[in-house]
Formats: C-alpha cells, structure tokens, sequence
C-alpha cells in the first residue's frame, strides 16, 4: 500500500474550507496525521476530523490579530509534539476600489496582508525555528497567479499579499535549503471554492473562465494532489518552485 506520507505530521490553515478541508483529505489518504486549523467554524472542523478518522487535532486560531499565528503554532506542537509540514491556505478576498474613503482603502489592505501575507510569514518562521532543531521539514505556501501576472482593480490587496508571499518563499527556499526546510509556492488561479463562488455568484462563470483556455476552474482535489506530492519526504529537489495551477491562464 503507497502512503507516502506515513509519520508525518502537518499543519494545515484554514482547513475547513474547500481547499482546505480537499488538502485536509489528501493529506490522511496519503498517510499523514493532520493538524486542522479553523477561525470560527468549529463544526465545520470537527466533521471534518470525522470523515478522515479522526486521524488529527483541531486548533483554532484567529489569524487576522496580531498574535493569531504564534497561538496556533505554540497550540499545535503543544497538541502534536513534532511537526513536518506547514501549509498556509489559510487566506482571503476583498473587493475595495480606488473611490472608498482612505479608512476603507486602509482597512482592506491592512486586513488581507494581517491574514494573507502576515500570519503566514510568522508560521514561516516559527516553522523555520522547529524544522531546524527537528532535523527537516517542508512549507507549502498557498500563492496565486494574481501575485504573478497582477491583480483586478478591485481586488489589488490580495494580489500584492500573493506576490510578497511567493517571494517570501523563495527567500526561505535559498537561505534554509542548506537546514533540510523547503519551501514551496503552489500558485492556482480560480478553484471551485467560496471565494469563486462568491465571484461567480456577482460577476458570471463566464467572467472567471473567460482566459483559462480549458474553460474551466480547478477543482480542490487537484490542488489537494499536489500538496500532498510536493510534501513527500522524495521531493526536496522541488525547493524554490513555484507550481502553477490555472488551466493555462498565466504560462511563465
């Protein structure tokens, strides 16, 4: 039987949504003990620890205050002891124009780049920290191709929070290679998630689909896939990547 992931144990962000909760999934088929972090939905997290056997924990941690990531790094090597993988999913997608008033424009940059740039960059390094002193270990870094090729006018903050984390990754990947810790960027454009939903719901499918030349959105399962190879203890070589996930819409 192939569990490649068999031992390991990795923290997951934001893993009661879509994408979250598909990694979650892979992750346990594949082998690996699962930390399931979640913000509010408790029950979503919980029947999501049922589903895969309860092979996990749950932690919560509000990531969007200041020290939100540093609670729920201390709180899952509290619950877990050794931990392998860190994948930040955790994210989200506000729509702000150049018009708002400047507390608005503020707000919305200051609150994607708390969640979207900030709390990942400070569960990097606590996770640097651990993997050092443990021997190894891997980052998956949740990016986008809106932090490649740039952003809609509506919606620059998560863009610009996108970019600054790819290259944060980088950063890790050249000067802690050499420690055992990787780092990876897995960069989709839209997935079958709430947020495209939510844009689907506003704009059409026609609007998110209109420059994937395969005509349709990726789904959490494919994304979930690829975490789940990028972490094999097999993959070191990958250190640095960035993999692309959009059907096409942004070809480097």
């Amino acid at each position: 039987m192939n569990i490649p992931l068999d031992g390991q144990t990795v923290l997951v962000t934001g893993a009661s949504g879509g994408i979250g909760a598909a990694i979650v999934e892979q992750l346990a088929a594949d082998g690996a003990r699962t930390i399931v972090h979640y913000g509010r939905d408790k029950a979503k997290a919980e029947a999501l620890l049922g589903h895969i056997g309860g092979n996990g924990v749950i932690v919560q941690a509000d990531l969007s205050s200041v020290d939100g990531a540093f609670k729920l790094w201390r709180d899952a090597v509290e619950a877990t002891g050794r931990i392998h993988g860190l994948v930040n999913n955790a994210g989200i997608r506000t729509e702000v124009t150049v018009d708002v008033s400047e507390e608005d424009w503020q707000s919305a940059w200051e609150k994607e780049f708390r969640i979207n740039f900030f709390a990942a960059a400070d569960l990097c390094r606590e996770a640097i920290k651990h993997f050092r002193h443990s021997g190894d270990g891997r980052i998956v870094n949740m990016t986008s191709r809106a932090g490649q090729r740039g952003y809609a006018a509506n919606a620059m903050p998560y863009g610009a929070a996108k970019a600054l984390l790819a290259n944060l990754t980088k950063s890790i990947a050249r000067s802690f290679g050499a420690d055992g810790v990787t780092a990876v960027n897995i960069s989709p454009g839209w997935v079958r998630s709430d947020v495209a939903a939510d844009f689907v719901e506003k704009h059409g499918k026609s609007a998110a689909v209109a420059d994937i030349p395969i005509g349709e959105m990726a789904t959490p399962t494919e994304v979930a896939e690829l975490v789940s190879f990028v972490l094999r203890k097999s993959q070191a070589s990958l250190n640095g990547a960035t993999l692309d996930v959009n059907g096409g819409s942004y070809i480097r």
